[in-house]
Protein backbone atom coordinates (compact mmCIF):
# COMPACT_ATOMS: atom_id res chain seq x y z
CA UNK A 1 0.00 0.00 0.00
CA UNK A 2 1.39 3.38 -0.95
CA UNK A 3 1.53 5.96 1.75
CA UNK A 4 3.71 8.87 2.64
CA UNK A 5 4.36 10.56 5.92
CA UNK A 6 3.75 14.25 6.47
CA UNK A 7 5.81 15.91 9.18
CA UNK A 8 4.12 18.49 11.39
CA UNK A 9 6.82 18.89 14.06
CA UNK A 10 10.53 18.43 14.58
CA UNK A 11 10.81 14.65 14.85
CA UNK A 12 10.29 12.19 12.00
CA UNK A 13 7.78 9.35 11.89
CA UNK A 14 8.53 6.17 10.01
CA UNK A 15 5.64 3.74 9.58
CA UNK A 16 6.65 0.51 7.92
CA UNK A 17 4.14 -2.14 8.97
CA UNK A 18 0.68 -2.36 10.44
CA UNK A 19 0.16 -3.90 13.84
CA UNK A 20 1.00 -1.49 16.66
CA UNK A 21 0.02 2.06 17.49
CA UNK A 22 2.76 4.70 17.49
CA UNK A 23 1.11 6.76 20.27
CA UNK A 24 4.08 7.41 22.57
CA UNK A 25 5.56 9.82 25.09
CA UNK A 26 9.19 10.91 24.69
CA UNK A 27 11.78 11.91 27.28
CA UNK A 28 10.54 15.51 27.20
CA UNK A 29 7.04 14.40 28.17
CA UNK A 30 5.54 15.09 24.73
CA UNK A 31 2.89 12.60 23.67
CA UNK A 32 2.79 11.98 19.92
CA UNK A 33 -0.50 10.92 18.35
CA UNK A 34 -0.64 9.65 14.77
CA UNK A 35 -3.62 10.69 12.65
CA UNK A 36 -4.39 9.10 9.28
CA UNK A 37 -5.49 11.49 6.54
CA UNK A 38 -6.08 11.44 2.78
CA UNK A 39 -5.16 14.41 0.62
CA UNK A 40 -3.26 17.69 0.79
CA UNK A 41 -5.60 19.84 2.87
CA UNK A 42 -3.96 19.74 6.25
CA UNK A 43 -3.14 23.32 7.23
CA UNK A 44 -5.64 23.09 10.09
CA UNK A 45 -3.50 20.45 11.78
CA UNK A 46 -0.64 22.93 12.08
CA UNK A 47 -3.03 25.14 14.01
CA UNK A 48 -4.13 22.19 16.15
CA UNK A 49 -0.50 21.49 17.04
CA UNK A 50 0.06 25.10 18.05
CA UNK A 51 -2.95 24.91 20.37
CA UNK A 52 -1.75 21.64 21.90
CA UNK A 53 1.79 22.73 22.72
CA UNK A 54 0.95 23.74 26.28
CA UNK A 55 -0.51 20.27 26.87
CA UNK A 56 2.60 18.50 25.52
CA UNK A 57 0.57 16.80 22.80
CA UNK A 58 1.79 16.60 19.23
CA UNK A 59 -0.11 15.33 16.19
CA UNK A 60 1.79 13.67 13.36
CA UNK A 61 -0.07 12.94 10.14
CA UNK A 62 0.14 9.66 8.29
CA UNK A 63 -0.97 10.29 4.72
CA UNK A 64 -2.72 7.62 2.70
CA UNK A 65 -3.44 7.74 -1.01
CA UNK A 66 -6.72 5.79 -0.98
CA UNK A 67 -9.87 6.04 1.12
CA UNK A 68 -9.92 2.30 1.85
CA UNK A 69 -6.67 2.38 3.85
CA UNK A 70 -7.03 4.63 6.94
CA UNK A 71 -9.88 2.73 8.60
CA UNK A 72 -8.07 -0.57 8.18
CA UNK A 73 -4.90 0.96 9.61
CA UNK A 74 -6.82 2.34 12.58
CA UNK A 75 -8.64 -0.90 13.28
CA UNK A 76 -5.37 -2.85 13.09
CA UNK A 77 -3.66 -0.42 15.47
CA UNK A 78 -0.98 1.11 13.28
CA UNK A 79 -2.34 4.64 13.76
CA UNK A 80 -4.12 6.26 16.70
CA UNK A 81 -6.86 8.22 14.95
CA UNK A 82 -8.00 9.15 11.47
CA UNK A 83 -9.74 12.20 10.03
CA UNK A 84 -10.78 11.94 6.39
CA UNK A 85 -14.34 10.65 6.07
CA UNK A 86 -18.01 11.45 6.50
CA UNK A 87 -20.20 9.70 9.03
CA UNK A 88 -22.01 7.97 6.16
CA UNK A 89 -18.77 6.61 4.71
CA UNK A 90 -17.67 5.43 8.15
CA UNK A 91 -20.95 3.63 8.82
CA UNK A 92 -20.74 1.91 5.44
CA UNK A 93 -17.18 0.71 6.16
CA UNK A 94 -18.14 -0.58 9.62
CA UNK A 95 -21.16 -2.41 8.24
CA UNK A 96 -19.21 -4.01 5.39
CA UNK A 97 -15.92 -4.75 7.15
CA UNK A 98 -16.79 -5.03 10.83
CA UNK A 99 -14.33 -2.42 12.08
CA UNK A 100 -14.51 -1.65 15.81
CA UNK A 101 -14.00 2.10 15.42
CA UNK A 102 -16.11 5.12 16.33
CA UNK A 103 -16.31 8.91 15.71
CA UNK A 104 -15.48 11.25 18.59
CA UNK A 105 -15.86 14.68 16.98
CA UNK A 106 -16.80 16.47 13.77
CA UNK A 107 -14.29 18.37 11.64
CA UNK A 108 -15.37 19.80 8.28
CA UNK A 109 -18.16 19.85 5.75
CA UNK A 110 -16.79 19.50 2.23
CA UNK A 111 -19.34 20.16 -0.54
CA UNK A 112 -18.99 18.18 -3.76
CA UNK A 113 -18.57 20.18 -6.94
CA UNK A 114 -18.61 19.57 -10.67
CA UNK A 115 -15.43 20.65 -12.43
CA UNK A 116 -15.46 21.10 -16.21
CA UNK A 117 -13.01 20.11 -18.88
CA UNK A 118 -12.63 23.71 -19.98
CA UNK A 119 -11.70 22.63 -23.51
CA UNK A 120 -15.29 21.38 -23.83
CA UNK A 121 -17.64 23.30 -21.53
CA UNK A 122 -17.77 26.23 -19.12
CA UNK A 123 -21.24 25.76 -17.62
CA UNK A 124 -23.73 23.04 -16.75
CA UNK A 125 -26.06 24.36 -19.46
CA UNK A 126 -23.49 23.36 -22.10
CA UNK A 127 -23.64 19.65 -21.16
CA UNK A 128 -25.25 17.76 -24.05
CA UNK A 129 -26.06 14.27 -25.29
CA UNK A 130 -23.05 11.99 -25.37
CA UNK A 131 -21.01 13.96 -22.85
CA UNK A 132 -19.09 11.94 -20.26
CA UNK A 133 -19.41 12.78 -16.57
CA UNK A 134 -17.07 11.10 -14.07
CA UNK A 135 -18.21 10.57 -10.48
CA UNK A 136 -16.71 8.88 -7.39
CA UNK A 137 -17.03 5.10 -7.21
CA UNK A 138 -17.62 4.83 -3.46
CA UNK A 139 -21.20 4.52 -2.26
CA UNK A 140 -21.37 7.76 -0.28
CA UNK A 141 -19.77 10.24 -2.67
CA UNK A 142 -21.13 8.47 -5.73
CA UNK A 143 -24.65 8.82 -4.40
CA UNK A 144 -24.09 12.47 -3.57
CA UNK A 145 -22.76 13.03 -7.10
CA UNK A 146 -25.88 11.53 -8.66
CA UNK A 147 -28.08 13.71 -6.47
CA UNK A 148 -26.04 16.70 -7.64
CA UNK A 149 -26.65 15.74 -11.27
CA UNK A 150 -30.34 15.42 -10.43
CA UNK A 151 -30.35 18.90 -8.86
CA UNK A 152 -29.06 20.25 -12.18
CA UNK A 153 -31.92 18.61 -14.08
CA UNK A 154 -29.66 16.20 -15.97
CA UNK A 155 -31.08 12.97 -14.54
CA UNK A 156 -33.80 11.66 -12.24
CA UNK A 157 -33.16 8.99 -9.62
CA UNK A 158 -35.55 6.74 -7.75
CA UNK A 159 -36.54 8.72 -4.63
CA UNK A 160 -37.07 5.55 -2.59
CA UNK A 161 -33.31 4.90 -2.36
CA UNK A 162 -32.63 8.06 -0.39
CA UNK A 163 -29.41 10.04 -0.65
CA UNK A 164 -27.08 7.28 -1.81
CA UNK A 165 -28.44 6.09 -5.16
CA UNK A 166 -26.34 4.18 -7.67
CA UNK A 167 -26.29 4.48 -11.44
CA UNK A 168 -28.77 1.58 -11.51
CA UNK A 169 -31.26 3.82 -9.67
CA UNK A 170 -31.41 6.41 -12.46
CA UNK A 171 -34.96 6.42 -13.83
CA UNK A 172 -34.62 9.10 -16.50
CA UNK A 173 -31.96 10.96 -18.44
CA UNK A 174 -33.05 14.48 -19.37
CA UNK A 175 -29.71 14.70 -21.19
CA UNK A 176 -28.24 11.51 -22.60
CA UNK A 177 -24.98 11.69 -20.67
CA UNK A 178 -22.59 8.82 -20.02
CA UNK A 179 -21.70 8.44 -16.33
CA UNK A 180 -18.44 6.71 -15.45
CA UNK A 181 -17.13 5.94 -11.96
CA UNK A 182 -13.60 6.01 -10.58
CA UNK A 183 -11.80 6.15 -7.24
CA UNK A 184 -12.17 9.68 -5.88
CA UNK A 185 -8.46 10.45 -5.85
CA UNK A 186 -8.16 9.76 -9.60
CA UNK A 187 -11.05 11.92 -10.83
CA UNK A 188 -9.05 15.09 -11.43
CA UNK A 189 -6.67 13.13 -13.64
CA UNK A 190 -9.62 11.95 -15.72
CA UNK A 191 -10.80 15.46 -16.58
CA UNK A 192 -8.93 15.63 -19.93
CA UNK A 193 -10.80 12.50 -21.04
CA UNK A 194 -14.31 13.50 -20.01
CA UNK A 195 -16.62 16.49 -20.13
CA UNK A 196 -16.73 17.08 -16.39
CA UNK A 197 -15.98 15.36 -13.12
CA UNK A 198 -17.73 15.58 -9.76
CA UNK A 199 -15.02 15.58 -7.11
CA UNK A 200 -15.29 15.64 -3.33
CA UNK A 201 -13.74 18.60 -1.56
CA UNK A 202 -10.55 17.00 -0.24
CA UNK A 203 -9.47 15.45 -3.52
CA UNK A 204 -10.40 18.61 -5.41
CA UNK A 205 -8.21 20.80 -3.20
CA UNK A 206 -5.39 18.24 -3.41
CA UNK A 207 -5.59 18.55 -7.20
CA UNK A 208 -5.43 22.34 -7.03
CA UNK A 209 -9.14 22.87 -7.69
CA UNK A 210 -11.34 25.12 -5.57
CA UNK A 211 -15.06 24.30 -5.68
CA UNK A 212 -16.03 27.96 -5.41
CA UNK A 213 -13.59 29.34 -7.99
CA UNK A 214 -13.34 26.42 -10.42
CA UNK A 215 -16.58 24.49 -10.06
CA UNK A 216 -19.63 24.99 -12.27
CA UNK A 217 -22.04 23.24 -9.89
CA UNK A 218 -21.75 22.71 -6.13
CA UNK A 219 -23.78 21.00 -3.45
CA UNK A 220 -26.00 23.27 -1.42
CA UNK A 221 -25.17 21.94 2.03
CA UNK A 222 -28.08 23.84 3.58
CA UNK A 223 -30.56 22.05 1.31
CA UNK A 224 -29.45 18.53 2.25
CA UNK A 225 -31.85 16.84 4.67
CA UNK A 226 -29.24 14.46 6.09
CA UNK A 227 -26.40 16.96 6.26
CA UNK A 228 -25.27 15.68 9.66
CA UNK A 229 -24.28 12.38 8.08
CA UNK A 230 -22.06 14.26 5.61
CA UNK A 231 -19.93 15.88 8.30
CA UNK A 232 -16.36 14.66 8.34
CA UNK A 233 -15.21 13.25 11.64
CA UNK A 234 -12.26 12.24 13.80
CA UNK A 235 -12.36 8.48 14.40
CA UNK A 236 -10.64 6.26 16.97
CA UNK A 237 -10.82 2.63 18.04
CA UNK A 238 -13.97 2.18 20.11
CA UNK A 239 -11.99 1.27 23.21
CA UNK A 240 -10.26 4.69 23.02
CA UNK A 241 -13.37 6.84 22.68
CA UNK A 242 -12.91 8.42 26.13
CA UNK A 243 -9.14 8.85 25.90
CA UNK A 244 -8.40 12.28 27.41
CA UNK A 245 -5.57 13.03 24.98
CA UNK A 246 -7.74 12.24 21.98
CA UNK A 247 -10.55 14.36 23.40
CA UNK A 248 -8.07 17.22 23.82
CA UNK A 249 -7.22 16.94 20.12
CA UNK A 250 -10.90 17.14 19.21
CA UNK A 251 -11.31 20.23 21.40
CA UNK A 252 -8.32 21.91 19.75
CA UNK A 253 -9.69 21.10 16.30
CA UNK A 254 -13.13 22.48 17.14
CA UNK A 255 -11.77 25.94 17.91
CA UNK A 256 -12.17 29.41 16.48
CA UNK A 257 -8.51 29.32 15.47
CA UNK A 258 -9.03 26.25 13.29
CA UNK A 259 -12.20 27.75 11.79
CA UNK A 260 -10.14 30.80 10.81
CA UNK A 261 -7.43 28.59 9.30
CA UNK A 262 -9.98 26.71 7.19
CA UNK A 263 -11.31 29.97 5.78
CA UNK A 264 -7.90 31.49 5.14
CA UNK A 265 -6.33 28.36 3.65
CA UNK A 266 -9.19 27.07 1.52
CA UNK A 267 -11.40 30.06 0.78
CA UNK A 268 -14.71 28.41 1.60
CA UNK A 269 -14.01 24.98 0.11
CA UNK A 270 -14.30 23.53 3.62
CA UNK A 271 -16.77 24.62 6.30
CA UNK A 272 -16.39 24.03 10.06
CA UNK A 273 -18.73 21.16 10.86
CA UNK A 274 -19.00 21.87 14.59
CA UNK A 275 -20.43 25.40 14.39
Amino acid sequence: MNKTITKLALSALVLTTFGCSSNSTDDDGITTVTVGVVGEYNAQWDTVNELLKDQNIQVELVKFSEYVAPNRALDEGSIDMNAFQTHTYLEDEINKLGYDITPIGDTILAPLAMFPNTDQIHSVEEISDGDIIAIPSDTTNGGRALKLLESAGLITVDPSVGYTPTVMDITDYAVDIEIITAESATLANLLPDCTAAIINGGNAVTAGLNPINDGILMEDINAIDNVDSLRNCIVVRSEDADNEIYQAIVKAYQSDEVADTLQQAYGGAFLPAWE
